[in-house]
C-alpha cells in the first residue's frame, strides 16, 4: 500500500512533521508511506490552474498515484493551516485528484487538545464535493502537550501515544482493504 502524507507545517521542526516522520519509520514494513512537501506549491489562482506550474503538478501526481492520504495537521486559530488550504485547493479543481481517495487525519500541538478543531474543520473540507474523500471513521488522533511526547532529536518518545498509534495504523490499514 501507498500513502502520502500531507502534513499542514512547513516548519522545519513541526511536531506534525515529526508525527509523520515516525508513521513513516514505524510502519515501513507495513505500507509506503512518502511525505510531500507543500512549501514549493504557489498560492492557488484560477487564472494559472489549466496552466498549472509543475511543483502543482508533481504534487497532484504523487496524491494521485496513492492509495490513501495521511494528514497531519496543526491547528492555527482554530482552523487548519494557509498551507493546508492551498493544497487542497489546488487538489479540488480540475483534475480533482482526492475525489474518492480514502484519508486518514491526525495532528499534533503544544495545546492539550491537539488540533481537535482543525481536524474538524479538515473533516469537514474532505467531504466538500470536489474533494469527496472518505475518511476512517473513529479512530481520531489528537497527539496533545507534543512538546513533552517528542525528544530533542524529533523522535516520539510517548510510549502510550506509541501504543495508541500502533492501534490505529492497524485499523487503517484494515479499513484501507475495502479502497485497494
Amino acid at each position: 500500500m501507498k500513502v502520502v502524507a500531507i502534513v499542514g507545517s512547513i516548519r522545519k521542526n513541526s511536531f506534525n512533521l515529526q508525527l509523520a516522520k515516525h508513521i513513516q519509520a514505524r510502519y515501513a514494513d507495513q505500507f509506503e508511506l512518502e511525505i510531500l512537501d507543500l512549501a514549493p506549491i504557489p498560492m492557488y489562482n484560477q487564472d494559472i490552474e489549466l496552466d498549472t506550474p509543475h511543483e502543482v503538478l508533481d504534487f497532484k501526481a504523487k496524491v494521485k498515484a496513492a492509495d490513501a492520504v495521511l494528514w497531519v495537521t496543526p491547528e492555527y486559530n482554530s482552523t487548519i493551516p494557509g498551507v493546508l488550504g492551498n493544497a487542497i485547493d489546488w487538489m479540488s479543481r480540475v483534475d480533482k485528484v482526492m475525489n474518492g481517495k480514502p484519508s486518514m487525519i491526525m495532528g499534533a500541538s503544544m495545546d492539550i487538545l491537539g488540533s481537535v478543531k482543525a481536524q474538524m474543520h479538515l473533516r469537514d473540507i474532505l467531504f466538500a464535493s470536489g474533494l469527496n474523500s472518505p475518511l476512517l471513521p473513529m479512530n481520531e488522533v489528537y497527539v496533545g502537550a507534543a512538546h513533552t511526547k517528542f525528544d530533542e532529536n524529533g523522535q516520539l518518545t510517548d510510549q502510550a501515544t506509541i501504543e495508541f498509534l500502533d492501534s490505529v495504523i492497524t485499523n487503517f490499514q484494515a479499513w484501507m482493504k475495502q479502497f485497494v
